[in-house]
């Protein structure tokens, strides 16, 4: 990764010839760094990360070695960029099309206790992993403690989350066959509702309708 094309701008890598435009897109012109190498890399040189890849990562908490592939990064970046532009903010979007809740946001009892608290989506723009993997978010009403000095989630508050994610998932699915972890502060996208991820080896796609409700996330729309 990040073996960006010399004889290209990083922004005409992975777009067909007749598309490219002598301009930098708008989207794309304030890169970091490290987004810039993988958007200028050719999507044939992508490493998809394995079910024993992302357990590894997730068990190790390498969080910030999760990639999107350089095509899915960019298309992901013009569907940010277009959400601010139309919604104001990522925020509003995620609150009003999305989980249809009302700000602010306020939750009916304690954690996990109330099933309308808690809405599963898909993740609607996930990492360069195996197509097998089904990537959903768990967005809830009330907040999820962590440690003021380390930043990571309380011992309580980790529990809460295993009893739901074994409750939910563990239900149905064999234990080495998924896998929950929430984001560092420094890598959420969204910030003002709580959030983690869960990921699912392979799962019988009628369970999953059955958890989303019929969602579809909205790289399938874009």
């Amino acid at each position: 990764m990040g073996s960006i094309d010399k004889q290209l701008p990083y922004w005409h890598v992975n777009v067909p010839e007749n598309e490219r435009t002598e301009e930098c897109p708008e989207y794309l012109s304030t890169l970091s760094a490290k987004d810039i190498g993988i958007i200028g890399t050719p999507d044939s040189e992508y490493h998809v990360s394995t079910w024993l890849e992302v357990q590894k990562i997730v068990t190790e908490n390498r969080l910030d070695t999760f990639r999107r592939v350089p095509s899915d990064l960019r298309r992901y970046l013009e569907y940010i960029w277009t959400l601010k532009r139309d919604y104001g903010s990522v925020m509003n979007f995620v609150l009003t099309q999305r989980l249809h809740w009302e700000a602010p946001i306020k939750p009916r009892g304690k954690p996990f206790e109330f099933e309308d608290d808690v809405k599963i989506l898909w993740n609607d723009w996930p990492y360069g992993i195996d197509k097998r993997i089904v990537h959903l978010v768990v967005w809830t009403k009330f907040d999820l403690a962590e440690d003021p000095v380390t930043s990571d989630l309380t011992d309580e508050a980790r529990a809460e989350i295993d009893g739901y994610v074994r409750k939910t998932f563990g239900s149905r699915i064999p234990s080495d066959r998924y896998i929950w972890f929430k984001n560092w502060r420094s890598l959420k996208s969204v910030h003002a509702v709580e959030h983690f991820h869960v990921m699912l080896f392979d799962p019988d796609p009628k369970f999953v309708d059955e958890i989303t409700h019929g969602d579809v996330p909205q790289c399938r729309k874009f």
